[in-house]
């Protein structure tokens, strides 16, 4: 348990100091993963390389919802060019999973936000695969398949 303690101290130390400061004993799993994911999501919505970064492995792999793949380079580079609005995330049926050094963490994300001046919705399942390496947990893969097409 040490060491999901850790990983959330660094989380919290990259979003702000303030919020490093607070007792992050007696934590869960389940709650410093989802912690992980969402401060992850909240990077790629500020366009936050360094970050992304940090928590990608070098050999990280993603699997898109249309079946194609894409490594850290080409993540960082979406990271890079993200600019959608999303008003409203909210995640559901998260379940972690954790085998030792290894992490497997299940979610789905529903996101809304204007598209064309219309409010659009939509869901995605994830996978995300993380491993326990210099101190920190760094994901390897994920994959993300489209639930709705609202």
């Amino acid at each position: 348990m040490m060491k999901w303690g850790l990983v959330l101290a660094w989380v919290l130390v990259a979003m702000s100091s303030a919020v490093a400061a607070q007792d992050l004993r007696g934590r869960s799993d389940q709650q410093i993963f989802r912690e992980l994911e969402e401060v992850w999501a909240a990077a790629v919505e500020r366009n936050d390389v360094e970050f992304v970064n940090a928590i990608l492995a070098d050999e990280y792999v993603s699997t898109y919802e249309d079946g194609s793949q894409g490594d850290k380079a080409k993540e960082l580079a979406l990271v890079r060019e993200f600019n959608q609005r999303i008003d409203e995330s909210t995640i559901k049926d998260f379940t972690v999973r954790a085998y030792g050094d290894t992490a497997i963490v299940r979610f789905a994300r529903t996101m809304v936000g204007p598209r064309n001046g219309v409010r659009h919705e939509v869901t995605f399942r994830y996978i995300d695969v993380f491993v326990w390496r210099d101190g920190r947990w760094q994901c390897v893969t994920s994959q993300s398949t489209r639930v709705n097409t609202k």
